[in-house]
């Protein structure tokens, strides 16, 4: 179910640069460039019973990407999530709780020629938008994705952030919380995010580099410790670790699915 939200700030829509060689050129395996008035950034926002969150997040997003649109895809939340979203959004759209069929909705029905996937538990940098549009200035950039700072000074967050970053680099790896974008001609042609339980957004991550270069952002996004709080910072570094590089091996998403549920559970009193 579509349903534009009443009273969401407008959004305007700006004309690619070169738009009538967009097609040219993805056929030749180069992605169309975007001129200095970008093409309309879309925010794709999955969310189930985030009522807590999701205000901050939105105005997050209305004060950081001034002009983009905002899709909130609603997994059937039971705690007033959607009523607190339709007047900071500019669609809000009601579908399966499955985050790939979320975000896959919220693309097909989104304005954008900039698709950019956001989670609702992080807080985008000033100007961020602008820089999406920046680097996508580049004909051979497919999309990208941004640093993370977890927003505490312990340790076990610093290696997080560092050590994490350069592991992912060196496995093709990178998560949803990194703010995934791309252009929408990249998104069509790679057929969105697959149907899967686990990791979906890094198989999309991996399958963008087919559309050209991934470029990495080095503002920060600040996603939230809420589940590090909860499962432990410890135990929970070391459970993404242990499923990426299995992952990374090869292992059965299965598997994945075990472990994740073994590890990545809330700790029970």
């Amino acid at each position: 179910m579509t349903s534009p939200a009443s009273g969401s700030v407008s959004f305007q829509r700006v004309a690619l640069k070169h738009a009538s060689d967009a097609s040219q050129c993805w056929h030749a395996g180069i992605a169309a460039p975007i001129g200095a008035q970008a093409g309309l950034i879309s925010i794709i926002v999955p969310v189930f019973n985030e009522a807590a969150l999701i205000k901050s997040c939105l105005t997050n997003l209305r004060q950081h990407a001034p002009g983009a649109e905002i899709v909130v895809v609603d997994g059937g939340s039971t705690d007033g999530t959607p009523r607190l979203a339709a007047d900071l959004c500019d669609q809000l759209i009601t579908t399966v709780c499955h985050r790939a069929a979320q975000m896959n909705t919220g693309a097909r029905v989104a304005h954008g020629d900039v698709l950019w996937f956001l989670h609702v538990d992080v807080e985008i940098p000033p100007q961020c938008s602008r820089e999406i549009i920046r680097r996508l200035n580049d004909p051979r950039v497919a999309g990208g994705y941004f640093r993370i700072r977890l927003p505490r000074d312990r340790f076990i967050y610093r290696l997080v952030d560092d050590v994490a970053h350069y592991t992912g680099w060196l496995l093709r790896i990178r998560c949803g919380d990194h703010g995934l974008f791309c252009r929408r001609a990249v998104f069509d042609k790679l057929g969105g995010f697959p149907d899967v339980p686990l990791m979906e957004d890094v198989d999309f991550f991996r399958a963008m580099h087919r559309g050209g270069r991934v470029c990495v952002i080095a503002d920060r996004i600040l996603p939230s410790v809420r589940r590090y709080e909860s499962i432990g910072p410890a135990r929970l570094t070391f459970a993404y670790g242990v499923i990426a590089g299995l992952y990374a091996l090869g292992v059965s998403r299965r598997v994945l699915c075990s472990l994740y549920d073994r590890l990545c559970n809330r700790r029970r009193n």
